[in-house]
C-alpha cells in the first residue's frame, strides 16, 4: 500500500511537457523611420549644403491636442475624448486643465478643458505614417495644408475640423463631432528647412504634388 501511494505522489509532482515558450517577433521597424535615414537625410543633407550630419532636421515629436469646451458642464465628453485620442494615437492622453480663470466663460482655475498625447520614437513615425497616408485622403475637399502655418522656428501645425477622418473612430459612436491640432516638432529651427523635411516625408502641401513614399 506504501508503494502505491508513493507511486501517485510521483505521478501528481510530475509536470506534463510543457511546450517550449517561443520569444515573441518584434514588431517591424516603422517605414518611415527607415524611409526618413535612408532617403529624405541624405537629400535634405545636400540641398542645404550640411557638413554636419547632426545639423540634418528631423521630426523631434507629434503632440495632439484637443480642445473640449463644454468639458466643465459635461465631463462625459471629456471621457469619450479620452478614448477617442487613445484609439488615434494608441497612447494614453493626459488631460489639459485652465491655467487661469476666466469668468465671462464660467472658467475656474485647474478646470479640466481638453486632452493631449505627445508621441515620440516608434509611435510617432507610425501616426505620421497612418495620417499621411490614411486620414489625409479622408478629409473632405482636400487640396493640401497651407504652407504658411510654421511657427518661424521650423515647427508646424496643422489644425483638422473633425476626428471622423481617422479610421480607429466608430461613427455609431460618436457623441460629438471635434476637431484638434496636431503639431510637428522639428529640429529645423528654421521654416524653409522644416517645410522641406514635412515635404519630403510626403506631407502634401498646397499646390504641390505630394512625395510618394514607396
Amino acid at each position: 500500500m506504501a508503494d502505491k501511494s508513493k507511486q501517485k505522489k510521483q505521478k501528481k509532482q510530475q509536470k506534463p511537457d510543457e511546450a517550449p515558450v517561443r520569444p515573441s517577433t518584434p514588431p517591424p521597424p516603422p517605414r518611415l523611420r527607415d524611409y526618413y535615414r535612408q532617403r529624405v537625410c541624405p537629400k535634405l543633407k545636400d540641398e542645404f549644403q550640411f557638413r554636419n550630419p547632426h545639423q540634418v532636421p528631423r521630426l523631434e515629436k507629434i503632440v495632439v491636442n484637443v480642445g473640449i469646451g463644454e468639458a466643465p458642464k459635461n465631463p462625459k465628453l471629456l471621457d469619450t475624448a479620452v478614448e477617442e485620442l487613445a484609439a488615434i494615437t494608441g497612447q494614453r492622453p493626459v488631460v489639459t486643465r485652465a491655467k487661469k480663470a476666466i469668468s465671462n466663460f464660467s472658467l475656474r482655475e485647474g478646470m479640466p478643458i481638453g486632452v493631449r498625447v505627445t508621441l515620440r520614437g516608434a509611435q510617432m513615425w507610425e501616426f505620421l505614417d497612418r495620417f499621411i497616408s490614411v486620414a489625409v485622403p479622408r478629409i473632405r475637399d482636400f487640396r493640401g495644408f497651407s504652407t504658411r502655418s510654421f511657427d518661424g522656428r521650423g515647427n508646424y501645425t496643422i489644425g483638422v475640423k473633425e476626428q471622423m477622418i481617422f479610421p480607429e473612430i466608430d461613427y455609431d459612436k460618436v457623441e460629438k463631432i471635434h476637431g484638434m491640432d496636431i503639431t510637428f516638432v522639428t529640429t529645423a529651427e528654421r521654416d524653409d528647412v522644416g517645410l522641406a523635411l514635412l515635404r519630403e516625408m510626403g506631407m502634401p502641401f498646397r499646390g504641390e504634388t505630394p512625395v510618394q513614399i514607396g
